[in-house]
């Protein structure tokens, strides 16, 4: 591995990796330029390993979607319908969201994901009697809600409060952790283009820190391949390192692709598999900082994902059930998994398949030696 290594010109960032040293920006984007993807995944693997053993994880959970009415127009969203817009809009009651909740929670999910469009009449009570609603059907539940835009909204539009006091009052009434969406590239540039009139990558950011601040835990996410460059990508990925370096409160970074159907940027196509590869396997390079790094099943497809875990990647994210986001940009990846199948996709691919909770700590070891059974994967309940 030494000679492709060199043939790939990263002989001195691999001294780097193999040290445990910082790269630069400079370094970064040179690893873009690297076309051996499986030096790059030698590299990313190593600390992969490093920081995880021979462990990848995934979470029970369940995906809800409270209402997809939104007050933004983001040109890569097949997901959001305008106020105006009535054919193709929906908004849960409470009392159903629990029930769907308490369902799943009684076939052993620990984390229910919650996110939603900016709606403009939603009044505040409804997202906190939720939080409560979910917390009095499912008292173990955690409870992973909100992007940072939709904690703005909250906070400056609807519930005209400071932002730590919003999330202070969300917290109170169960709120556990929030979600990492809503990143997508930071540059204004790319997001001008993309998602005009959203939060600034300094407003996402601010929401964060402040949740770090109050001892809380979020993720974080890239939305990758659409109008951005690499430059934009290492960009991407400095914010968060530096924020990460304040303070520690980022459990995973989540990146994915986009999805180029149902929306205004059809034209653009969606990346490679190649593509795939190489920026999960440089964002684990890049952010030394960090953990753990999330394989999106949803947006790769499981066997990509499953190819993930050798070009660093630690975590396959969770059963979901019900996405919807993605699965209206055109996604045709299953809606969920069950847990046997991924567990058998981590094992196929040598790695030790634990159940985590949705701050990345480990629930529920799987012995290291159990075979992969012959034929067909065994049936288990999609939670």
């Amino acid at each position: 591995m030494d000679a492709a290594l060199a043939r790939a010109g990263l002989t001195d960032i691999a001294e780097k990796v193999f040290s445990a040293q910082r790269l630069t920006d400079e370094e970064g984007l040179r690893l873009y330029d690297v076309r051996d993807l499986n030096a790059l995944g030698y590299l990313a693997n190593h600390v992969r390993e490093r920081k995880n053993g021979n462990v990848a994880t995934y979470v029970i959970n369940l995906y809800l979607n409270y209402s997809n009415i939104c007050i933004l127009s983001c040109q890569f969203c097949a997901f959001a319908r305008r106020p105006h817009e009535k054919e193709g809009q929906f908004t849960y009651d409470i009392d159903e969201m629990a029930r769907q909740a308490k369902e799943a929670y009684d076939k052993g999910i620990t984390e229910v994901h919650i996110v939603g469009g900016l709606h403009p009449k939603l009044p505040f009570s409804y997202y906190l009697e939720m939080i409560k609603a979910l917390k009095a059907a499912c008292p173990d539940l955690c409870v992973k809600a909100f992007t940072a835009i939709e904690i703005r909204h909250l906070a400056e539009r609807i519930a005209k409060k400071p932002i730590r006091e919003t999330l202070e009052l969300l917290r109170e009434a169960g709120l556990n952790s929030l979600t990492g969406g809503g990143a997508e590239i930071f540059a204004p540039e790319v997001r001008d283009q993309i998602c005009r009139g959203k939060e600034s990558a300094e407003e996402y950011l601010e929401v964060h820190r402040i949740w770090h601040r109050m001892g809380e835990r979020s993720t974080c996410t890239m939305l990758y391949g659409h109008v951005e460059t690499v430059a934009h990508r290492i960009d991407h990925l400095r914010r968060l390192r530096e924020l990460q370096d304040e303070t520690g409160g980022f459990t995973a970074l989540v990146p994915f692709a986009f999805e180029p159907q149902h929306n205004r940027l059809t034209h653009l196509g969606r990346v490679s598999a190649f593509e795939d590869l190489r920026n999960l396997a440089i964002a684990r390079l890049y952010l030394d900082n960090f953990d753990h790094i999330t394989a999106y099943w949803i947006s790769l497809g499981l066997p990509l994902a499953q190819v993930s875990l050798s070009y660093g990647v630690d975590d396959l994210h969770g059963t979901i059930q019900q996405e919807k986001i993605f699965h209206m940009a055109g996604s045709e990846t299953p809606q969920g998994q069950t847990t046997a199948t991924l567990e058998r996709a981590i094992r196929e691919a040598g790695r030790i398949p634990i159940q985590r909770n949705t701050f990345y700590q480990q629930l529920r070891a799987k012995p290291d030696l159990i075979p992969i059974p012959d034929g067909p994967a065994h049936k288990g309940v999609l939670v």
